[in-house]
């Protein structure tokens, strides 16, 4: 019998389990279970979401390993009794812009770019940290250990916890992660590949040692360990309930896992000349380079793949809740829209939505807000402002390649992902927006696919090769499209 492998999938909406054959890659079954809406999240939502995701894939009895991708950069504070200690700022959460703005102050971008390959923007976990030192020094105090999302929930997974909820109790320095979401804390160094524990004291005003390392205390603060690419984390030596009715058996191996992103280009198999650009809820342009990424600019972040490699990427925060959005106004769902959009010129007659709904990332506009420019009688209509919203969308995301590619990474393939890339519209758009043949892989989660594929490598001792179909749609270039939302959007 073949050995099966999981890739778990919790991301700011959901929480998604696929079981895989580990040879081929083959999906077994699946499951999903919901999380809740908000910036802002008691993390026990996303312990209960997977317990019943994988309840709803039909259990891990056959399962040999797995491995969790999580949304990145979250901050995850915990005391030494290992509860949370306030509910976690997610990565969307922008409270922590003015901190991030005194963070760069203090050392300056090149100085930030040199030691962790990013500029600190309100995403990221450290500026969360020094907003926590500012807002609520009280919390602040009773930290004993930082995680991200899928740290903790590996962590939760292996049976560590309170004392009172999980078999293992509250060992801290049994906390563990990959190099991937490490790099996205702006305190790792992703060509060192170590911790920079000056930039964690700049962020929480404490001192800190990695797990397992050193003697415990308990005025250091503890941070995972950063596990290699292709080693477990551990291996059950006894069940874990898990809510849901959900059991993870003895000898189960668990993954390093991943940060969404890389966990993506993972099960997409992209490598060195491969660029994708996902359509979530949120945007993002990454691709896989073997060279150090830098950008004084902080446009992009060169973080850590799941492979040793590097992951340049530019993430906005508006790419399918545009059409959400504009969706919602004209009372249509995006197949609708979609069609609406079809039925105006390229450019839309001059009209051009600048998307920035909830602030923008990147740019860098944590207050910004949308506007609608280019109205006439003519571009007034349903048409017209859905054929906008949809270039709004790519052409900001072909700002954020553009980005990357300034960099020095190679753009030879260029694919698109993500639930909106469904919608026809959306590709015809984009071959339009970006000029370029684009690669539509078949639909999937390729971010539990990432996962799973890094749970077979780490349980035969090897990456598998796992055959991604897809479909290409011809460039069809309208330069035209890009410059008038650029000259918006200034």
């Amino acid at each position: 019998m073949a050995d099966l492998v999981a890739g778990v999938d919790s991301s700011t909406q959901s929480c998604k389990v696929t079981i895989r054959d580990a040879a081929t890659g083959a999906v077994v079954r699946e499951g999903r279970a919901t999380h809740p809406d908000g910036t802002s999240v008691d993390p026990r939502h996303w312990w209960d979401a997977l317990g019943t995701a994988i309840a709803d894939a039909g259990g891990f009895d056959d399962v040999a390993a797995v491995a969790i991708a999580g949304q990145q950069h979250g901050m995850v504070a915990l005391d030494a009794d290992g509860r949370v200690v306030r509910d976690a700022l997610l990565w969307n959460d922008v409270r922590s812009a003015d901190a991030a703005a005194r963070m760069v102050e203090e050392l300056g971008r090149e100085a930030w770019v040199a030691r962790t390959g990013l500029v600190p923007v309100a995403s990221f976990t450290g500026t969360k940290l020094r907003w926590l030192r500012d807002a609520e020094p009280d919390n602040a105090a009773r930290v004993a250990a930082v995680a991200l999302p899928h740290d903790w929930l590996s962590w939760r997974l292996r049976g560590y916890g309170p004392a009172d909820e999980s078999p293992l109790g509250p060992d801290l320095d049994a906390l563990a992660t990959d190099g991937s979401d490490a790099s996205g804390t702006g305190y790792w160094d992703p060509v060192r590949r170590e911790y920079d524990a000056e930039l964690f004291e700049q962020a929480l005003g404490r001192s800190s040692r990695v797990a397992g390392v050193g003697t415990p205390d308990a005025d250091l603060v503890v941070v995972p360990r950063v596990v290699a690419p292709d080693e477990a984390m551990g291996t059950l030596a006894s069940d874990v309930e898990l809510p849901g009715d959900a059991t993870a058996h003895a000898g189960l191996v668990v993954g390093p896992g991943l940060g969404d992103n890389a966990g993506a280009a993972l099960g997409l198999g992209l490598g060195p000349g491969d660029v994708a650009v996902s359509l979530g809820t949120s945007g993002t342009v990454f691709g896989v380079t073997h060279t150090e990424v830098t950008d004084p600019s902080g446009t992009v972040a060169g973080f850590a793949d799941g492979t040793g490699s590097r992951l340049p990427i530019v993430t906005t925060l508006n790419a399918a809740r545009v059409l959400e959005v504009i969706g919602g106004l004209l009372a249509v769902d995006h197949g609708e829209l979609g069609e609406l959009a079809l039925q105006a010129p390229a450019g839309s007659d001059g009209l051009v939505l600048v998307p920035y709904f909830v602030g923008e990332r990147t740019p860098n506009r944590p207050d910004a807000t949308a506007s609608l420019l280019g109205m006439t009688p003519q571009t007034t209509d349903r048409a017209h402002l859905a054929r906008a919203a949809v270039e709004g969308m790519l052409c900001a995301l072909a700002d954020g390649l553009a980005a990357v590619e300034d960099t020095g990474v190679t753009v030879d393939r260029l694919l698109l992902i993500g639930g909106a890339a469904r919608n026809e519209a959306v590709r015809a758009v984009a071959a339009q927006v970006f000029g370029r043949d684009v690669s539509i892989p078949e639909p999937g989660e390729y971010v539990a696919a990432g996962a799973a594929r890094q749970a077979a490598w780490v349980l035969g001792g090897s990456l598998p090769s796992w055959e991604v179909a897809a479909t290409v749609v011809p460039a069809d270039p309208h330069p035209e499209v890009l410059e008038q939302y650029r000259a918006a959007a200034r």
